[in-house]
């Protein structure tokens, strides 16, 4: 490729360019400005298709074997002459009935495309006879189904996302060639367009034809549909809507390369456009698609046209006949080539031994009746596969866009100038004026010092009497603040010692009245025996300081045993009640003790006891016993069939004691932690009973609720990971969102540890992305990977934003919207 340097003599043409008096016409230099490498080999790839059998033929040829026998794993395809011999045959690509227009179009189509992407041109045929389903293949719209949808609007889509409609541009021709006339489909007034050939560009032109810009996917598709609705066709015995005439859709691509110089004015460094060292032209790639739907071959005896569509036919295949005759000689390296002898040849000059990279696929039908057409058609396409192109890339230098940045540059170099001269000229004046008042103030200053010295000296001498002074008072000071300090902590230490004795003393009698009251009352209501009530009596005796209330528990569950303890919940005396939950609650807390409670039946004494009480003290202790036993997953299912969860909602809805509250946050936290019960869960009402609770403010209670919802995240993305479906988040259908997003950066820890790890949760499942991103939340997950409370959840972050496009896409919004 010529190098894009920008020398002297360059720079020279375009300031005179940009020059109001000296510019001139770019269109008189565009044939200098273009550049093309020597060229690439690239032959003719040649895919073959086959249609599927039709309502007609498939009650016709069910008697006649197939005639044609697709390899695709081989790129072969087989010829059947008859039961016994076949003629085999060679393709780039064989594509079978079953084929999708998704698999064509990669096959066939994508590989041109991303040529043109790059700056060549490139041609995609279609050839066959009629009815075997080259417009379908081509030029299908999938108005109804997107994957019907042809190689046309597949190649467009593809060429709309791989430019820059800001710096780029595309535009498109709809033309046909019928009856040996070239028409303007977009225009059907134009007719019988002339055909132009350029030999310095050696491309074809056609003055005259419709070229519109396309700015979006729509505007495509609606330019195709006029296009289409223009375009002839006719009923004919072998194809209701036969094709009768050569269809060529042309685009147009101008590309910018992006590696040029991103900017002539290098504001940052302090370089104006004329003083860059390595400055360069900005170039532009030109290249063309061309996309021909060619009309079918057919005989007329079979197709049994008449009158003017027996013209049409003669037409059609006299063009495809000469052009089978310039494949034939490029294929045979002839030296003479017959591209005059129609004008089909003459517009797919560049598809066949020119510079463009070209894919035809050539369609055929399964019907032993049409086997000699289809033999032709696989003939033709062997034929084609000998054509060796040489494949160009073509750029040229963007003057008009450098012209119009050296006009801005001028501009601001003029004012530059007329600001320095004014600055300059007014220089000489401000110099005299600030010598004069420098003579001036150098005097005035002058005196000042020589006053501000004697000052000096006094207050040094000043100093150094008071610095004598302070040191002394400091030395003074600072013994008698550590006197005092040691008399403080004397004194501290000894209101520690009394309150330790004071607390043990209280703790110990009041341990004592409680377990005499009890036991009295388990006497007169139970008939426990007296040596037993003797032991219970004297509880301190195997207490050892920390260790007695738990030592308490256990003798009253061994002496007692665990159904005695049950029956006191429904004990007349509420202390008794009280006592009984706490012992219960307390070995609850026990791994050990968990299972034995619930299958003795401690879980439902636990429920109608919560269910039937009003006392906030029993409330709270039972809810605080269901937490506990709601640790074990084992127990976890019979809370949730025995209808706890309901029942803790209404309790959390009457409670007025934060500490109710919190036992009941617990046990519903605690629950969130089984995936296996998540949807009863929710059905139950325990995901909204959580939120109504965090609502309330309590600190602590929203830390358990804060747990509960990490947890259920947590099981959740785990479930869904391991059954690989796609379902949004329980959660987030209760409306969990919200809160979330709100308290993410709570001060307090706990909250703000256990909300990130449930944003993180919730994030990781993709089917929760678009919530995610309408709430707010993608800021908040761009917050925890640069401040989370750990490096573990930090990364989790990270790595989440990476890896969902939705989330990457809001990013950049939102770091656009910053530099705005």
């Amino acid at each position: 490729m010529a190098s894009r340097a920008f020398d002297r003599q360059n720079f020279n043409k375009c300031a005179s360019m940009a020059s109001p008096h000296a510019r001139t016409s770019s269109s008189s230099k565009r044939s200098s400005n273009n550049k093309e490498d020597v060229g690439l080999s690239g032959r003719v790839r040649v895919a073959v298709r086959l249609r599927p059998r039709n309502a007609e033929e498939q009650v016709s040829d069910a008697d006649f074997a197939d005639c044609v026998e697709l390899e695709p794993e081989l790129h072969r395809l087989k010829l059947r002459k008859n039961n016994w011999d076949a003629d085999t045959y060679q393709f780039d690509e064989v594509l079978t009935e079953h084929a999708s227009q998704k698999r064509v179009y990669e096959v066939v189509g994508k590989p041109v495309v991303e040529s043109v992407l790059q700056g060549y041109n490139g041609t995609i045929m279609a050839y066959g006879q009629t009815g075997t389903g080259k417009t379908y293949t081509l030029g299908q719209l999938g108005d109804e189904d997107d994957s019907a949808r042809g190689i046309m609007v597949r190649a467009f889509e593809d060429i709309l996302s791989g430019v820059s409609l800001r710096e780029d541009t595309v535009t498109v021709s709809y033309l046909q060639l019928y009856m040996e006339m070239i028409q303007d489909l977009l225009s059907p007034e134009k007719e019988n367009i002339p055909i132009v050939e350029d030999p310095k560009m050696k491309d074809v032109q056609l003055p005259g034809a419709s070229v519109v810009e396309i700015k979006d996917y729509n505007s495509f598709v609606e330019l195709l549909k006029v296009g289409e609705a223009n375009r002839a066709v006719a009923n004919t015995r072998l194809n209701a809507e036969s094709s009768r005439s050569h269809a060529m859709l042309v685009v147009n691509v101008r590309k910018l390369v992006r590696d040029s110089s991103e900017d002539l004015n290098n504001s940052e460094n302090g370089e104006t456009l004329f003083g860059s060292k390595d400055f360069s032209v900005p170039t532009a790639r030109r290249s063309k698609l061309v996309v021909v739907d060619l009309a079918g071959s057919e005989r007329i005896d079979k197709s049994g046209v008449i009158g003017s569509s027996l013209d049409e036919a003669k037409s059609i295949n006299l063009s495809l006949t000469a052009l089978g005759k310039c494949i034939n000689a490029i294929a045979e390296g002839n030296s003479h080539v017959p591209v005059r002898d129609s004008k089909l040849t003459r517009l797919l000059r560049d598809s066949f031994g020119g510079t463009a990279r070209t894919s035809l696929v050539i369609t055929i039908g399964p019907s032993p009746r049409h086997r000699a057409e289809t033999a032709s058609t696989i003939m033709f396409g062997q034929r084609a596969m000998k054509v060796e192109n040489m494949v160009r890339l073509k750029e040229e230098y963007d003057y008009k866009s450098l012209c119009r940045r050296l006009e801005k540059e001028i501009d601001r170099l003029m004012i530059e100038n007329e600001r320095q001269t004014k600055a300059v000229l007014g220089a000489e004046d401000l110099e005299r004026t600030c010598e004069e008042i420098v003579d001036a103030q150098k005097q005035k200053h002058e005196k000042e010092m020589r006053e501000l010295s004697d000052h000096l000296n006094i207050a040094k001498s000043h100093k150094a009497k008071m610095e004598n002074e302070l040191r002394l008072s400091q030395q003074e000071v600072q013994f008698h603040k550590e006197k005092l300090n040691e008399e403080t902590m004397k004194r501290l230490n000894l209101e520690r010692e009394n309150k330790a004795l004071n607390e043990k003393l209280l703790q110990v009698q009041s341990e004592l009245d409680e377990m005499r009251r009890s036991v009295t009352r388990m006497k007169a209501g139970n008939g426990i025996k007296p040596d037993k009530l003797h032991s219970i009596h004297k509880p301190g005796q195997n207490r050892d300081g920390a260790k007695g209330h738990k030592s308490t528990i256990v003798k009253l569950f061994e002496q007692l045993g665990l159904e005695n303890l049950l029956t006191l919940f429904g004990s007349a005396d509420m202390d008794v009640q009280i006592e009984a939950l706490k012992v219960v609650a307390n070995l609850a807390a026990d791994g050990a003790n968990q299972e034995k409670i619930v299958e003795a039946g401690g879980l439902g004494a636990l429920l109608r006891i919560l269910q039937s009480s009003v006392d906030e003290t029993i409330r709270r202790v039972a809810a605080g016993a269901i937490a506990n036993l709601a640790m074990n997953e084992s127990n976890q299912l019979r809370i949730l069939d025995n209808g706890a969860v309901r029942l803790l909602a209404d309790v959390a809805h009457e409670a007025e004691d934060s500490q109710t509250l919190c036992m009941v946050a617990g046990a519903l936290a605690n629950l969130c932690g089984n995936g296996k019960l998540q949807l009863k869960f929710k059905e139950e009402g325990g995901i909204r009973a959580l939120l109504r609770m965090a609502r309330l403010g309590y600190v602590d209670v929203q830390a358990q609720v804060a747990r509960g919802i990490a947890n259920f995240a947590k099981c959740e993305y785990r479930r869904v990971s391991q059954e690989d479906v796609k379902s949004r988040s329980l959660l987030i259908e209760d409306g969990v969102l919200p809160w979330v997003v709100t308290n993410v950066d709570n001060d307090h820890v706990s909250i703000r540890r256990h909300l990130e790890l449930a944003m993180c949760h919730l994030a990781q499942n993709e089917a929760n992305s678009r919530d995610l991103l309408n709430g707010g939340a993608v800021h908040e997950l761009a917050r925890i990977s640069a401040e989370g409370s750990r490096e573990d959840i930090r990364d989790l972050a990270g790595r989440i934003l990476n890896a969902i496009p939705l989330f990457q896409a809001e990013l950049q919004n939102l770091q656009s919207y910053a530099l705005v």
